[in-house]
């Protein structure tokens, strides 16, 4: 793939764009709670078709993130907010939404001790209590390598542990602030270790200056720590200031990747150009279920 800047977007990166009833309404209950969505923060491109079927991906801790990686668009500064009441409003709002899949997300808190792991367990039980037939699954941060705080979110069992790669070893370094490769699959093998049960989530974007190889070495360190499911997508520069985008991958391209990571044993592989962490997220846990 060749690195040179690319601005023209491609055909299949036009997005249907839907504000119906469930997506207005979904907005309004958001704002009435006071709780944050990955989905505006990150100004995820399937925003629309997914508020549209009444899903979303709740990000907690506050909206402005310790770090400012190259690719995202979150907030970054010095965080002032730290609810203790948030966990209940959000699973009042997954109760609500009538949800069967429940995905919670969150910015970085290297200025807490644990990271924010207590409020993601806090949150976690608080789904259980509300939806006990529901999935609940955690995308969560490196917590700085500190095994204790991973290890009280796992203590809450999630149904999926979730953690992404967001690229291949060569450039993380360039793409993501403070977040090391190593570190991120040592998270995901210590996951593994402490809570076999829980299946296992990571994700990487593609177009950031990446070669088709080093995707596929990615997939094998994954596989190699047990990882059970992976999500692989075209990034998109959120603004001027981030990282171009230096390759926009085929629809087949990413069929082709689709095919490779099934091939080494992954229990499900989301792979497309707006493909992201927690698209069909409900699809992705019955298939690790049932491998």
């Amino acid at each position: 793939m060749k690195s040179s800047t690319i601005t023209r977007k491609p055909e299949w990166l036009k997005i249907k764009l839907a504000d119906g009833d469930s997506y207005k309404e979904l907005k309004n209950m958001m704002r009435g709670k006071s709780l944050h969505t990955v989905c505006e923060e990150a100004k995820c491109p399937n925003i629309h078709e997914c508020w549209t079927n009444r899903t979303a991906t709740f990000m907690i801790l506050g909206d402005i993130c310790t770090r400012a990686c190259r690719f995202c668009a979150v907030k970054s500064g010095l965080p002032t907010e730290l609810d203790l009441q948030e966990p209940e409003r959000v699973a009042e709002a997954a109760e609500q939404m009538g949800l069967r899949h429940v995905v919670v997300t969150s910015v970085a808190r290297d200025d807490l001790a644990d990271g924010g792991a207590s409020i993601f367990a806090a949150t976690i039980t608080a789904i259980k209590q509300r939806l006990p037939l529901s999935g609940v699954e955690v995308l969560i941060p490196d917590f700085q390598g500190d095994e204790e705080s991973l290890r009280i979110v796992l203590e809450a069992k999630p149904h999926i542990l979730n953690h992404n790669l967001e690229t291949v070893e060569r450039l993380s370094d360039k793409v993501r602030a403070k977040a090391k490769y190593r570190r991120s699959l040592e998270l995901l093998e210590r996951s593994k270790r402490i809570a076999p049960s829980i299946p296992t989530k990571s994700s990487i974007m593609l177009g950031v200056g990446e070669t088709w190889d080093e995707i596929l070495t990615t997939m094998d360190d994954l596989r190699a720590i047990d990882c059970s499911i992976m999500t692989i997508g075209q990034y998109l520069q959120p603004t001027p200031q981030h990282l171009p985008v230096s390759a926009y991958y085929t629809p087949e391209q990413f069929a082709e990747l689709k095919e490779e990571g099934l091939k080494r044993g992954f229990s499900h592989v989301e792979s497309g150009p707006l493909v992201r962490s927690s698209y069909h997220a409900e699809t992705q846990v019955q298939s690790a279920q049932q491998s």
